[in-house]
C-alpha cells in the first residue's frame, strides 16, 4: 500500500508539474504578445538570464516580431521535451513553435520563435547523437543495406533554427535529398542544428562559429574517425548559411568533397537590404517601406567606422549580436573557397530571391581556373530546390513540394564521379 502511494503521488507530482510549466509558457505568451505587459512577461524569466534580456530589449524584440509575423492568433498545440516546451502557434503571417526552456524553479531560461517540430517516434534504428562541444547532435543516419557505394553525405543547414529536415512549411529539403541518396547507395547523416535543440547553448558572445560551423566539423570529424566507415568518402553539403559557410567549415574537416546549394557570395548585410526592398515590391502591406528603411539604417551603421563589439543587438540587423557580425565582416568567403583543393559542386535555383544569381556568377568567376569545380544553374527551381512558376515569393515556401529530380540526379552524379 505505501508502495502504491508514493507512486501514485511521484506520478501525480510530475504530472502538476508538467502542467504547471504548460499553464505557465502559455499566461507568458499571452502576457508577452497579446496584453503587451512587457515587465510582467519579463518577470517570467530566471535571473541568470533576465540580466542578459533587459526589458526594453524584451519590448524592442517584441515590436520587431509584430512586424514580421504578425498578432497572436492561437495556440494550436503544446508539446515538450524535457525542460523544452514547444507551442505550436498560429500568427497572422505565418505559424511557429514558441519555444520556452524551463529552469528548476519554473523560471524560464530561454525564449525563442522556431520552425514547427513535429514530434513523431523516432527510428531507433537510424538514430545517432554525436557529441559536440558540451552537447550531443540529434541526427539520423541513413546507411544502404546493400549496394553502399560508401560515400557519406553530411548535411549542414540554412540561417535559423532548423531541424535535421530543415523543414519550412510542409517541405523538408534535407529528407527528400537523402532519401534519394539512400536508394542510390549514398549514405547521409542530418542533425538537428544547435539553435533548435539547444538554444540555450548560444549566448550574446556567440558567432555563427559556435551556431553552425564547429558542429558540422565535429560530424564530419566523427565520421572521419570512426573505424566502422573507414574506406567511406566523406562529402559536405551546406545549403544557404550552410554554403556560405563552406570555406570555413572545409578548412577544419578537410573531407572528399563539397556540395553548396544556394549559397551567398556576397556579405550577409547586402544580401537582406536586396530583401527587404524585393519583398516590399511584392507586397509593400507585408513589408512596409519603413522596414525597408530601418534595415538599411542597421546596414548602414554594421558597415560605418561606429560599429565596434560593444554596439547594441537593436542596431544591428536580424537583431544579432555585435560579436556575430564582427565574425562575418571579417569573413571573406571567396578568399577562402581558394584554399580549397577538392572538388566542388555549386548548384542555383533561377525563382531564388533570397540568394541569387549574382552570388552563382561570384562564386563561378572567382573558381574559373579550377577544373573540378562544377556548376550548375536551374531556372525554374527556388530556395528550397524545388521546382514553382511565375513571380517567386515567400508563398512558394508554403506551397508543397519535392526537391527536384534532375538536381537530385545531378548531385548524385556529382558524389558518386
Amino acid at each position: 500500500m505505501t508502495k502504491l502511494l508514493t507512486l501514485f503521488l511521484t506520478v501525480w507530482s510530475l504530472l502538476s508539474f508538467s502542467q504547471d510549466r504548460k499553464e505557465i509558457g502559455n499566461t507568458f505568451i499571452k502576457t508577452l504578445l497579446v496584453d503587451k505587459n512587457i515587465e510582467k512577461a519579463h518577470s517570467y524569466f530566471d535571473p541568470s538570464v533576465a540580466g542578459q534580456i533587459p526589458v526594453e530589449q524584451l519590448k524592442a524584440i517584441t515590436e520587431q516580431l509584430q512586424g514580421q509575423i504578425g498578432g497572436l492568433k492561437n495556440i494550436l498545440e503544446v508539446n515538450n521535451e524535457g525542460n523544452i516546451y514547444y507551442y505550436y502557434s498560429e500568427f497572422e503571417k505565418t505559424k511557429l513553435d514558441v519555444q520556452l526552456t524551463f529552469g528548476e524553479n519554473n523560471k524560464m531560461l530561454g525564449f525563442f520563435l522556431v520552425p514547427h517540430k513535429t514530434f513523431e517516434k523516432p527510428d531507433e534504428k537510424t538514430t545517432l547523437k554525436i557529441k559536440s562541444d558540451g552537447i550531443e547532435l540529434n541526427g539520423t543516419l541513413l546507411v544502404p543495406p546493400s549496394n553502399d557505394k560508401k560515400k557519406l553525405v553530411i548535411f549542414v543547414h540554412g540561417s535559423g533554427a532548423n531541424d535535421r529536415d530543415e523543414t519550412i512549411g510542409e517541405n523538408k529539403p534535407f529528407k527528400d535529398i537523402a532519401e534519394y541518396l539512400l536508394a542510390n547507395g549514398i549514405a547521409s547523416y542530418r542533425y538537428d542544428k544547435r539553435n533548435y535543440s539547444y538554444p540555450e547553448t548560444l549566448n550574446e558572445k556567440s558567432t555563427v562559429e559556435e551556431e553552425t560551423i564547429n558542429d558540422a566539423v565535429n560530424a564530419a570529424l566523427y565520421f572521419k574517425n570512426n573505424p566502422e566507415y573507414k574506406g567511406y568518402q566523406i562529402i559536405i553539403l551546406g545549403h544557404s548559411q550552410g554554403a556560405y559557410m563552406m570555406p570555413e567549415i572545409a578548412e577544419k574537416a578537410q573531407v572528399s568533397k563539397y556540395v553548396f546549394m544556394a549559397g551567398n557570395a556576397r556579405p550577409l548585410q547586402d544580401l537582406l537590404v536586396e530583401q527587404y526592398e524585393y519583398l516590399h515590391s511584392m507586397d509593400p502591406a507585408k513589408v512596409p517601406a519603413e522596414a525597408v528603411q530601418e534595415v538599411k539604417k542597421q546596414v548602414a551603421f554594421l558597415n560605418s567606422p561606429q560599429f565596434n563589439l560593444n554596439s547594441p543587438a537593436t542596431e544591428l540587423p536580424l537583431g544579432q549580436s555585435a560579436p556575430y557580425w564582427k565574425y562575418l565582416k571579417d569573413y571573406n568567403q571567396l578568399k577562402e573557397v581558394k584554399k580549397i583543393k577538392a572538388p566542388m559542386f555549386f548548384a542555383q535555383g533561377g525563382r531564388d530571391y533570397q540568394v541569387t544569381e549574382k552570388d552563382f556568377n561570384l562564386w563561378k568567376e572567382t573558381l574559373k581556373k579550377d577544373k573540378t569545380a562544377v556548376f550548375k544553374f536551374y531556372p525554374t527551381l527556388s530556395h528550397l530546390f524545388i521546382a514553382g512558376s511565375g513571380k517567386p515569393s515567400p508563398k512558394d515556401y508554403e506551397t508543397k513540394g519535392k526537391v527536384d529530380e534532375q538536381f537530385l540526379k545531378d548531385l548524385t552524379q556529382f558524389i558518386l564521379k
